[in-house]
């Protein structure tokens, strides 16, 4: 028996008609009639009385009607009882210092709206970091930056950012224009993560390929002292656009690296799904969702999104 046959039959007790019933069901007069059918040869009894001016229910008609109709009323509360529930629950989420700055407030006030009920617990830390993290299970969900991940990890493309070399206005080796190459870069004092910090390997790559020794001056790996160096004159950085999300843009200015291999992937990495409690698995959706909302209205800078 299925709920679909009750409310079929319901319809027709309430409008007396197998045609009129039809139309307001949006089935074809002969599906409901089978449908009936098979609901009273499930019942082996006759549930309609058929006759040339409609139909009417028989005695047992009547009697399953009461039942059918608290039947329905109880399965439509049940789902709104399951609609209405507040999602519970602790989900620990992982997000590299550039990546909290301009996702990490978006992201608690859209669950705070979609899952009040949900606590959330953000560790902002390098992406190398958030990867070990992830690994021992001390995290739920993070974005990362790598594609040389465990296979039991669930993996999900989230956007591509583009790089800047962001530098004080002061600093005398800026290559000047709103778009430079890294073949301009050579001179430029550096400000750079350590060697163990993913964009860094990025750079050393792109570097590489562009045939340029980067003239490195300074190591910081924290993104707030990083950013004050620069903003001192102490050096340029090359960031992605987020890494100003935080600042005041009074004198620094960015200039975004055209070169086509120089960029940053961002993937939105988990546990795998039978690993992830229902508050995590909707906590990824949010995440996506929150993330693709700030690229298309022009809130994460130089970043573009990705197709899954």
């Amino acid at each position: 028996m299925e709920l679909r046959q009750l409310r079929y039959f319901v319809k027709v007790c309430d409008l007396r008609s197998m045609g009129r019933a039809a139309i307001e069901l949006g089935v074809v007069t002969s599906a409901l009639s089978q449908q009936i059918n098979r609901l009273e040869s499930e019942l082996s009894t006759r549930l309609l009385q058929r006759g040339s001016t409609g139909v009417s229910p028989t005695d047992a008609g009547v009697a399953f009607l009461q039942q059918a109709q608290l039947t329905l009323r109880h399965a439509d509360e049940a789902v709104r009882a399951a609609q209405q529930a507040r999602l519970s629950g602790h989900v620990s989420v992982g997000l590299a210092p550039t990546t909290a700055s301009v996702l990490g407030l978006p992201l608690m006030q859209a669950m705070r709206a979609r899952y009040p009920d949900v606590r959330l617990h953000l560790v902002e830390s390098l992406s190398g970091n958030l990867a070990s993290m992830l690994q021992a299970r001390q995290l739920d969900l993070a974005v990362l930056f790598e594609a040389a991940t465990p296979r039991r990890w669930s993996i999900e493309p989230l956007l591509d950012e583009k790089l800047f070399l962001i530098a004080a206005a002061t600093l005398a080796q800026r290559p000047a224009g709103l778009r430079v190459r890294l073949s301009q870069l050579a001179g430029v004092p550096l400000i750079m993560p350590s060697a163990g910090h993913g964009l860094r390997a990025t750079l050393t790559a792109a570097f590489a390929r562009a045939r340029i020794v980067p003239d490195v001056v300074a190591e910081i790996d924290g993104l707030a002292l990083l950013m004050d160096a620069v903003r001192a004159g102490l050096g340029a950085t090359i960031q992605p656009g987020a890494a100003v999300a935080r600042q005041p843009a009074d004198n620094v200015l960015s200039s975004q690296i055209t070169d086509a291999h120089v960029g940053r992937r961002n993937l939105l990495v988990s546990l795998s799904d039978d690993e992830l409690s229902p508050a995590a698995l909707a906590t990824r959706v949010v995440m996506a969702d929150t993330a693709r909302t700030l690229v298309r209205e022009g809130r994460w800078a130089g970043a573009s999104l990705l197709k899954n």
